[in-house]
Order: structure tokens, then C-alpha cells, then sequence
């Protein structure tokens, strides 16, 4: 750490200059021994100090016994208000030592986090050209221009070392912030955003924690669940209905955002290590980030090995390529040291005195001028005594330079030479660490009936201490009350090798023993560890174990948004499944997968996509065949959104029956709301309005404010705000213009954006279609912007082409005819993209009724056909009526009118009207008619049509329809003469 004048550890400073401890402008009394000691601790924050380092550190050949220390510490603790068992700044490691876990602030910093470098690398870097570069870069980034620079090179080039060195640097400036995420081999690709949540995760234990924490809940809060830790219980199901409805894009844009703002008070330094091991989530973030155009302080610094990510076939590279076409990245690819390099190495690490004649060239020429190779030698020759400082020069052991034999032909052996330099019980031990991966937890290494946890610790720990191997991480502290020393592999290579070296029928065995360790030590928060463990047991062959946590890694990836690895996980379960023994077990397991698979697929290829279909029927074969009636219900819903979908609504029907006969069976109060939700949209879709209002209604009456609250409602879309919405809709239809209105305020109150942004947009686009049935097309643009906007922001695609179809009516019909026919066009073909029919037929309406007002008949009647079309293949038959009364009203506009068929389309929407009790679309029907024998001076039959019609509305006078069909009932009855009962016309 830096030298500075104070150091701050809320709500204590150190003052170094005088060695005093302050609080609140009061002076604390400290014995300097214990400032000293506090002084020590505070500066290696975050790591684990051992008695014997404190002893080196503040007693240096000095004899004293271990109370001095005991004593200094219990003073700290008094002045610091802390204790043992609960410990806000000094914690004590059982049988080892200390560590000082408050976050730390020097003088301008606001992050001192443990695991990345705070001093520098122990040898030379020798990289000044790329490390200028960096600095260069970083200048760059701290102007606005956002860098994302790619370290590259094979392994042990020295990417790591570049990085520590140049993070090392930036941090001893302490103008930027700095964190850093690390892609793991055993379970990285499958771990959405691994490496990016470690990242998150170390802000946010910083000491601008809690204010982040703040920020991330308002701006990306589907980034804040993925962190519960950070979470207060009572605040966690709020937080799922604001990040309910989460997509991929969503998911992107708000940690883009995030990072965004974060560093517009602040640059930050973002270090992605290994990407060749990295999940695709991660590098689609990556990506979009990068080519994001807005100014920002950020500076991405990723490192990969490409010939790994090329054998894996890995997306990083092309990922890589492609931003560098684009002047989107810049790429450092790291080569060999030259002659000279490895001499100007060697002069660095070896000091000024003389180097042995020959030794340059003979390392270069067997080390290839290999970073880790060279450093790996010297190192082992210095600890061995082969290379040994006299005061004037450096000698090696014999007479000459070191014979070529004395130095291995490549890495491995050299490795492989000082693995064979190892105790068999340390061996054993880094074993076992290779398999829990390139970092890993001494707990996790505990075998039953072996070594405890203290003693595995004990003996990594004396490892570290000697720079073998591995180096200390810090602590981790599992969810059952285990706490124990996190280490880490010191290179990758070192774990890569120590694994491949296992036999393959003892690597399963340690897989399995390894897995099961994690598996009771994650206790209750096992699922959050999913991916990790279906490693492990997929590696080790537990094929129950593997399918279990398969399926929670699918489900987790899922919540995150990030399908492909979902999709991963879920056929890589259903494949395993294929080994197990015949059913009822086998069934047991499948049904899940096949359920979330249905789940997953719907999102990646659409509601209505085959594999949907294929995954849901075979769920629902499983449920028949088990006789298990708790999971059937989650899969008819799936079933019933696919069969919407492709509107095939006579499936969709029977499936909502089923579920409302399940909900009777159970007496479920959710699935009472969601039965009668899936059967009154459905009915509505059919133009069966009064079922629909029926079951819409009951959906209401049932959907009380404690079954809102409860967590059964608290993600996805919210079905007791769909009644309403759909209520509102079907309300109007019914001829009730203004309770349709009041349906969409309810709807709209009982659902707000920010806790709800899934629901509150389905529910905007609803509302906007009663103004729209209304002709009401400010309130319409006005409540269509807010859908279209959230849609964007968050990510709602359909939707999206929903509001867009509806903002181009409004556009329209107030006189922007281009604008509006081609925000409708535009809206149209995104929505049939995705291949969904439903309300196709509606919004193709609309966009009829736009090019009757450019007078383009004929283009308006071929939309009506298809529209006609559609509807004859699907069944939707709510606007049935109007389309009809369209295409009649295109009809006496062409050039040459029509005006037989246009009666008969008149007829035949008034008759579908009345079938359907749409007394709103029979209105319109009648008024179109009405108009047409007008012309034709039937006067009488005219008004005799359009009176009843009219007299039946007991609301909505003031609405477009009823103004004009009562302008025309005046006209008409002006001139005839009202016949009968001259009732003055309401409204």
C-alpha cells in the first residue's frame, strides 16, 4: 500500500505521521506496540497475518512471549469497540492468526480489496513497451474514451504479471477504482456472469458498499438479486418484482448502465483474467459494452490464451476479432522474452552484481525466453543453492555454468520435477486442490475421516507461506459456520498439470468426495453453487447428483437471462438421465428438466416454437405416468401460453378448463386467478366475451391483496392486473365504454414501474387499447410512449412492436399518415418475426383503416384478407366484427365503389356483433350501414337500424362513436321525423 499521510477506516483515521488513532476529532490512547500492530494489520487489509509475521514485523530478533501479542491485540479491540465472536475490524483466524476485515480508505482511495495486487510483482515484469501502452490507454479512458484491451498470449507468457503490475501501479496513483473477476476451468462457461458478479461482488464490499448497493437496486436490480448477500430479506421479494420480465438485453444494458454512471464520478478499472474459460454471457456483455458509443471512464483489461479458446472452439476469439475490426478493442499479444530481454530480467531480479558468463544464453536457448519457464528456474536454483550471491557477484553450484541437464526441456518437467520434491501428504493435498479447481477453499479438500479442516488449512497455509504452488486468498466462510483459508493456484499451469497426472478413476473419486464436501458445507444456499457442483459430479460419474444440480444451474441461468448456458445445462441433465436405470426414477428426474427446458425454449425460440411444444408434452406424459398432480399445473400454463401463441385457441381453451378443474381439485387460490385469467383472455381472443368477462371477473374478485403480496405473484407477469386489463377490453366490447375506462385505472393503480416493470407494461398496452376502442389518441400516444420506452429499456421485443403499431395509429389518425403507416409497418413485421399470430389480425386492421385514410383502398382490402385469413386459420375471433365493417367502408371508396359487397360486409359484421353481444362493434356496424342507406334514401330504415342500437348504451356519450352515430340519428330523424316515442337522444 501506498505511503500516505492517513488512513481511514470508518468511523476511526490513523494518523501516520504521528502514530496516533483518532475518532470523531478525539485522540485514542494506544501503546505504541499496539499501533504497531494495528498499523500492520490495517495495511495488509483483507489478508490472512500469521502470530508468526506480527512477531517478524513488530518484534524483529527480539524474544518475547506469545501474550505480548495477545495483549496488544485485546487493547486494539477495547479501543475499537470489537469482540471475538462478532467482529467488525479485527478477526481472528483459530490456531493461525488475524485478519483486518473492515474496508480501508487512504488519502483519495475508496477501494483496498484483498485479492488484487497491493504490491508489486515479486520479479521483474520487463514489459515497459506494454505497460507504456496501458498507461497510454488509461489516460485515454480517464478523457471519456472507454478502452477494452485484450492480453494475449500462451501460457505463462506472463499476462498475469503484466496485469498485477500495471493494476499495482494504477492503484499506488489511487485515481481509479479497481476490480477484478476470474473466469474458473471447472465451471466457468456454465456460470452466467461469473466472473462479472465476482467483480460486482467486490464493489460492493468496499467501503462505498452500501451506496452501490443503492445505486444497483435502482438501476440494474436483476444484477442486485443475483447477489442476495447484499440483500436485506424483507426487501428481497420487492426486489424480484422489479427485475421480473428480465431479458438478455435487459441484463446487458443495466450493468452497462451501471458501470456507466458508476464511473462518471469515478474511472474504473474492470480486470477479466482467463476469458478462454469465460461463459458467453459474460463475453455478450463484453461486447455490447464495448460498442457502446456514450463517454465513460471504464477500462475493460481482459486476458486469454488463444490457443486454448481455439481447441475449445471457444467465442472469445472471434469475439476478439470482431471488436478489433471494428476499432471497438485493441489486442497485446505477449511474446518470448529475447536474449536481451531475459538479461535484462536476470540483472533486475539478481541485482547489479555479476552475472555468471554464459548464463543469459544458456537460459534463453533452453526457456525459449518463456516468462514462466525462466522465472520458474531461477527461483528453483536460488531456493536449491545452485545459484548462490556472493558480495561481489552470483555463482552457480559448479565449476562452470549449469550443464544443460541440470535444467528441464519444458515446463511440465520442470513441474513435474518440483512436484516430485513434495511430502506425499502435501502432494496428496494438491491433488486434490487441482480437482476443486484454480481456486479453491481448504474445507473443500477435507475427506472423511482425514485431515480436519484446521489441519488441511495448516498445511496449505505453510505452502503459501513458502511461495509453493499456491498463495493465500484470504477466507472463506461457508453457510453451515465453516470458516477456512481460500487459496489459489499461483499459475494455472501448476493446477493443469498436477490434475492431468491423476488417474482417471481416483479424479472421479475426488470429484465425487469434493462435491459432496461443497454439497453439505453450502447447506441451505446450495443452488447459488449449482453450476460448481454438476462439475464435479458430471466429472465424477454421480449421475443422480449431477442431473439434480444440472437442472438448478439451468434454472439459474435462466433467472439470469442467459439461455444458451440454460439450454447447456438442461440437454446435458436430459442426456446423463439416458444412463440411469428404467423408470419411475428416471421419470422422477426428466420431468423437471423437461418443464424448465419448455420454460427456456419459449424464450430462446419463441411461445410458440416446436421444441416448446416437444418439451411441455413430454412433461405432461411424465406427470400422467407419475400420477404427480403438484407439477402438472406449471406445465399446462407453459402449454396454454404455446397454444395462445400459435392461436390455436381451442387447445388453449381446454388446457385453461384443466387447469381451472386442478385448482378446484386443490383448492389452490393462485392457480383459481391464473385458470380463470388463461380461460377469460382466452374466451376474449375467441370473441366468447361474456365466458370472458365471466372468468375475468372472477379472476379479480379472487386476486386479493394478500395473494398479490405473496411470493406465488412475485415474478412474472402479475395475472390479477391481467384480469383487470383484459376486463377492461372485454368491457367495451360489451357496449360499457366508461367502466372499461375505470377497469384500466384499477389496473393501472394496482401496478407501478418500479416495482413491477413486466406487469406495468403488458398492463400500459392493454389500457392503450380501450383508447384506442375509444378514439382517444392522446391518451393513447401518451401511455403508448411509456410502453415503448420501458419496452426498450427493458427489453419486452414484443411489446416493443405492440406499442409501435399502436403509436403509428395515433400518428395517423391526427394527419401524420406517412409517419403513422410506417411506424405501423415497421411494428407489424417485428411482431410476425418472431413468428406470434395473435391480434395479428388487429393490428393488420389498423393498418387497413391507414391506407383508407391515404386513400389506398385496394392496399387496405388486401390487409383485411390476410386479416380475414388469419383469422379463419386461428380462431381469433374478437375484431372479427370490425374487419368486416372495414373492408365494407374500403369498398365504397375505390374508384369503381362496391356497393353489394360493401352491404353485405355491413350485414355480416352487424351479424357477428350480435352474435358475439359486441354492442360497441354492433354500433358501428349499424352506423356504417345506416350511412350507406342513407345515401341510397332508405331514411326510415336507416334510422330504424341505428335507434335501437344507440338507445341501448346507458355510458360513454361523449366517446367517438356515439357522438357520431347520434349526429346521424338527428340528421336522420330530422328529416323523417321521429316515429313513436320522440325521446329526446341521450348524451
Amino acid at each position: 500500500m501506498r505511503e500516505a499521510a492517513t488512513i481511514e477506516f470508518e468511523p476511526f483515521c490513523l494518523d501516520l505521521g504521528d502514530e496516533s488513532l483518532w475518532q470523531s476529532g478525539k485522540r485514542l490512547r494506544l501503546t505504541p506496540k499496539a499501533f504497531a500492530v494495528l498499523r500492520y494489520l490495517v495495511d495488509h487489509a483483507g489478508q490472512l497475518i500469521t502470530r508468526d509475521d506480527l512477531f517478524e514485523a513488530i518484534w524483529p530478533e527480539t524474544y518475547v512471549s506469545d501474550d505480548a501479542l495477545t495483549v496488544c491485540v485485546r487493547e486494539l479491540r477495547r479501543v475499537l469497540g470489537d469482540t471475538v465472536r462478532s467482529p467488525r475490524y479485527i478477526e481472528t483466524v483459530r490456531g493461525r492468526g488475524y485478519r483486518f476485515i473492515a474496508p480501508v480508505m487512504t488519502e483519495g482511495s475508496s477501494l483496498t480489496p484483498s485479492v488484487l495486487p497491493s504490491a508489486p510483482p515479486p520479479y521483474p515484469v520487463n514489459r515497459e513497451a506494454e505497460l507504456n501502452e496501458l498507461h497510454q490507454r488509461l489516460r485515454a479512458m480517464q478523457d471519456g474514451q472507454r478502452q477494452v484491451i485484450f492480453i494475449t498470449g500462451e501460457a505463462g507468457i506472463g499476462k498475469t504479471t503484466l496485469v498485477d503490475a500495471f493494476v499495482h501501479e494504477v492503484m499506488q496513483r489511487q485515481e481509479v477504482e479497481v476490480t477484478w473477476g476470474q473466469c474458473i476451468d471447472h465451471y466457468g462457461e456454465g456460470e452466467a456472469y461469473l466472473p462479472l458478479l465476482e467483480a460486482l461482488g467486490l464493489l460492493l464490499r468496499g467501503p462505498q458498499g452500501e451506496a452501490l448497493v443503492t445505486r444497483l437496486k435502482q438501476q440494474a436490480p436483476s444484477w442486485l438479486l443475483q447477489l442476495p448477500a447484499f440483500v436485506p430479506e424483507a426487501e428481497f421479494d420487492l426486489l424480484q418484482r422489479r427485475a421480473s420480465g428480465s431479458t438478455r438485453e435487459r441484463m446487458l444494458r443495466e450493468l452497462a448502465e451501471f458501470m456507466e454512471t458508476l464511473t462518471a464520478e469515478r474511472p474504473l478499472v474492470l480486470v477479466l483474467e482467463d476469458l478462454h474459460w469465460s461463459d458467453p454471457a459474460t463475453l455478450d456483455w463484453l461486447a455490447f459494452v464495448a460498442r457502446r458509443r456514450a463517454p465513460a471512464q471504464l477500462f475493460v483489461l481482459g486476458t486469454y490464451r488463444p490457443a486454448d479458446a481455439i481447441v475449445r472452439q471457444h467465442p472469445v476469439t472471434s469475439i476478439v476479432h470482431e471488436l478489433q475490426r471494428q476499432a471497438k478493442s485493441v489486442e497485446l499479444l505477449l511474446d518470448y522474452f529475447s536474449e536481451t530481454g531475459v538479461k535484462v530480467y536476470l540483472s533486475g531480479r539478481l541485482g547489479e552484481s555479476a552475472l555468471p558468463e554464459g548464463l543469459v544464453q544458456l537460459l534463453h536457448q533452453r526457456t525459449n525466453g518463456n516468462p514462466f519457464f525462466l522465472v520458474t528456474i531461477v527461483e528453483e536454483w536460488i531456493r536449491q543453492g545452485v545459484l548462490r550471491k556472493s558480495p561481489e557477484e552470483w555463482t552457480v553450484r559448479s565449476v562452470s555454468v549449469a550443464t544443460p541437464e541440470e535444467i528441464p526441456n519444458s515446463i511440465r518437467h520442470l513441474i513435474e520435477q518440483q512436484l516430485g520434491m513434495l511430502s506425499i501428504e502435501n502432494y496428496q493435498l494438491l491433488e486434490r486442490a487441482s480437482v476443486a479447481g484454480v481456486q479453491f477453499s481448504a474445507a473443500a479438500l477435507v475427506l472423511e475421516g482425514e485431515l480436519t479442516t484446521e489441519a488441511v488449512d495448516t498445511q496449505i497455509e505453510a505452502l503459501a507461506r513458502r511461495g509453493q504452488f499456491v498463495r493465500t486468498q484470504g477466507l472463506t466462510s461457508w453457510p453451515d459456520g465453516i470458516a477456512s483459508g481460500s487459496y489459489r493456484f499461483i499459475h494455472a499451469l501448476y493446477q493443469e498439470i498436477l490434475y492431468d497426472r491423476i488417474a482417471v478413476s481416483r479424479r472421479m473419486q475426488l470429484h465425487r468426495q469434493i462435491g459432496m464436501q461443497l454439497e453439505t458445507g453450502y447447506g441451505p444456499q446450495v443452488r447459488r453453487f449449482a453450476a460448481e457442483l454438476a462439475e464435479h459430479f458430471v466429472r465424477g460419474r454421480d449421475i443422480q447428483r449431477a442431473v439434480i444440480y444440472l437442472r438448478y444451474a439451468g434454472e439459474q441461468a435462466m433467472q439470469r437471462s442467459a439461455y444458451p448456458e440454460a439450454m447447456s445445462h438442461l440437454t446435458s441433465g436430459l442426456t446423463l438421465l439416458q444412463t440411469l436405470p428404467e423408470p419411475p426414477e428416471r421419470h422422477r428426474q426428466e420431468l423437471p428438466l423437461q418443464s424448465v427446458l419448455g420454460s427456456v425454449s419459449s424464450v430462446v425460440r419463441g411461445h410458440g416454437a416446436p421444441e416448446v411444444e416437444a418439451a411441455y408434452q413430454r412433461a405432461r406424459v411424465l406427470c400422467q405416468q407419475l400420477g404427480d398432480t403438484q407439477d402438472t399445473s406449471p406445465v399446462l400454463i407453459g402449454l396454454w401460453r404455446f397454444y395462445v401463441a400459435r392461436s390455436d385457441l381451442s387447445q388453449a381453451q381446454q388446457l385453461g378448463e384443466k387447469l381451472l378443474g386442478l385448482a378446484e381439485q386443490s383448492d389452490d387460490a393462485p392457480l383459481y386467478v391464473i385458470a380463470h385469467y388463461a380461460l377469460g383472455t382466452t374466451c376474449w381472443f375467441l370473441g366468447k366475451l361474456c365466458s370472458a368477462r365471466r372468468h375475468l371477473e372472477e379472476g379479480m374478485a379472487r386476486c386479493t391483496p394478500a395473494l398479490r403480496s405473496s411470493s406465488v405473484f412475485q415474478v412474472g407477469q402479475d395475472p390479477g392486473v391481467s384480469c383487470c386489463i383484459y376486463a377492461a377490453s372485454t368491457l367495451w366490447l360489451l357496449g360499457y365504454p366508461d367502466q372499461a375506462l375505470t377497469r384500466v385505472h384499477e389496473a393501472l393503480a394496482l401496478v407501478t414501474e418500479p416495482a413491477h416493470p413486466f406487469s406495468y407494461t403488458h398492463a400500459l398496452l392493454y389500457a392503450s387499447l380501450v383508447w384506442q376502442f375509444r378514439q382517444e389518441e392522446q391518451d393513447l400516444c401518451d401511455h403508448t410512449e411509456t410502453a415503448v420506452t420501458l419496452s426498450t429499456e427493458q427489453g419486452f421485443p414484443l411489446w416493443l412492436a405492440a406499442g409501435t403499431i399502436l403509436q403509428g395509429w395515433a400518428l395517423m389518425v391526427r394527419g401524420q399518415s406517412e409517419e403513422g403507416m410506417r411506424q405501423m409497418r415497421q411494428g407489424l413485421t417485428d411482431l410476425r418475426a418472431s413468428g406470434v399470430e395473435l391480434a395479428v389480425s388487429y393490428y393488420l386492421a389498423l393498418l387497413a383503416e391507414g391506407y383508407g385514410k391515404l386513400e389506398q383502398a385496394e392496399a387496405g382490402l388486401d390487409a383485411l384478407k390476410e386479416g380475414l385469413e388469419v383469422m379463419e386459420r386461428t380462431g381469433e375471433h374478437w375484431w372479427q366484427a370490425e374487419v368486416y365493417r372495414l373492408q365494407g367502408e374500403l369498398q365504397l371508396s375505390l374508384a369503381a365503389p362496391d356497393v353489394t359487397e360493401a352491404e353485405a360486409n355491413f350485414h355480416q359484421a352487424l351479424d357477428i356483433a350480435r352474435r358475439q353481444q359486441a354492442k360497441s362493434l354492433e354500433l358501428r356496424a349499424a352506423t356504417s350501414l345506416a350511412r350507406l342507406w342513407q345515401s341510397q334514401d332508405k331514411r326510415q330504415e336507416a334510422y330504424d337500424l341505428l335507434a335501437p342500437v344507440y338507445y341501448w348504451f346507458t355510458e360513454g356519450f361523449d366517446t367517438a362513436d356515439l357522438q357520431e352515430a347520434k349526429r346521424l340519428l338527428s340528421h336522420l330523424g330530422s328529416i323523417i321525423g321521429f316515429v313513436g316515442d320522440e325521446t329526446p337522444l341521450p348524451g
